[in-house]
């Protein structure tokens, strides 16, 4: 009897990241979700496990933009067994620079290039070997921002490229795998509401914008991105890789 299979997700704790946790142990994965505060992932385990009905989850608290923490966290997830599907959703839109100085924005881009790139570099590297040979599946979360652009006080236009980078090495990185069935994708969504990465700048008004931007009239929820990834994450996607997928409601058109 072929073993339980294994999900990796990264920034698993909350929003987007506990709702894709959710939908993988749903469809009969054992999780591991990944995230800086222990506190939030056993929450977001005893919330799982609750749903599910069964101990499904399982936390390991590490920093991933610290490549020893990294490192001593693939070491617990590779007692578990190989990984079927590792999604690298951690991420943040980094504050604003301090100051108006040079000194002040190379740390936000840094900080935001940590965050939102090399947090994804760090963990996947880390379990490249371990991904299971045929059919493994490698999810980037990215943002509609990388498609379009972005920029503004809140990180100077670092968000979006940093999301952006995530394309450009995900399509290197699907080619070296692809022989021996494991794919390379990447998800960007637009407007998610009921997630904690717009913080203060949320308002009604930003709400109502976010939606007017869309052709479909709502903004998109946790569980829609999640259901994306539980069908990248099946099996039944063995034929898709090396592709940027939007999700964004038809904010940012396909080319």
């Amino acid at each position: 009897m072929r073993q339980q299979r294994l999900a990796v997700v990264s920034g698993g704790g909350t929003g987007i990241g506990k709702a894709i946790a959710a939908q993988l142990a749903a469809d009969g994965h054992r999780v591991v979700v990944l995230g800086r505060r222990a506190e939030v992932l056993e929450q977001a385990r005893a919330s799982i496990d609750r749903a599910v009905g069964a101990p499904s989850v399982v936390p390991v608290p590490v920093d991933l933009t610290d490549a020893q923490q990294v490192g001593e966290a693939a070491a617990v997830i590779a007692e578990l067994g190989p990984v079927d599907v590792l999604v690298n959703n951690a991420g943040a839109v980094i504050t604003a620079p301090a100051d108006e100085t040079l000194a002040a924005l190379a740390d936000a881009w840094r900080r935001d290039l940590d965050t939102n790139l090399l947090t994804a570099v760090l963990l996947t590297t880390a379990l490249q070997e371990r991904l299971r040979r045929p059919g493994g599946r490698l999810i980037m979360i990215s943002s509609a921002a990388a498609q379009r652009g972005g920029a503004g006080a809140h990180s100077a236009g670092s968000y979006a490229a940093a999301k952006a980078a995530l394309h450009g090495w995900a399509f290197g990185l699907a080619r070296a795998p692809g022989p021996d069935g494991i794919t390379v994708n990447v998800l960007a969504p637009g407007y998610i509401e009921d997630t904690e990465i717009f913080g203060d700048r949320w308002s009604e008004r930003f709400h109502a914008e976010k939606v007017a931007d869309t052709l479909v009239g709502r903004a998109g929820t946790p569980a829609d991105v999640a259901a994306a990834v539980g069908y990248l994450a099946s099996p039944a996607a063995g034929y898709l890789t090396g592709q940027v997928i939007g999700l964004n409601g038809g904010a940012v058109l396909g080319r």
